[in-house]
């Protein structure tokens, strides 16, 4: 009756820890992705078809060199199209996501999803 009261996650704690399923584990998790950074920047290049390097700057809250770094990373994975050009004499770089980068980022979410509900479940 104890056992009742205390509830079904009660129950679950005391039989021990119960695994994670395969397809939601933690370590198959899209590194390239994961980092918080390049995960804010393919979610903003999710929902805008192109932003320059200033507005993802000033969207995500972050440096120049910060910027560089992880949408060079991005590009490298082939998440990530970058184009250069001028308007007037003043550099434009400007950020898309391409279509493995999209599919990357559905992967990533689905698998945070399935993440959720193994935890949830437990």
């Amino acid at each position: 009756m104890a056992e009742a009261a205390r509830g079904k996650g009660a129950a679950r704690r005391a039989a021990g820890p119960m695994p994670v399923p395969a397809a939601a584990s933690h370590h198959d998790l899209d590194q390239v992705i994961h980092v918080r950074a390049r995960l804010a920047i393919v979610s903003a290049l999710a929902v805008n078809p192109a932003l320059s390097f200033n507005d993802l700057k000033k969207t995500l809250r972050i440096t120049d060199g910060n910027l560089s770094v992880h949408a060079r990373r991005l590009e490298e994975a082939g998440y990530l199209e970058c184009r250069k050009s001028f308007e007037g004499r003043v550099p434009r770089t400007e950020y898309r996501l391409t279509p493995a980068g999209r599919r990357a980022l559905q992967r990533y979410l689905d698998h945070m999803e399935a993440l959720i509900r193994a935890t949830r479940e437990r």
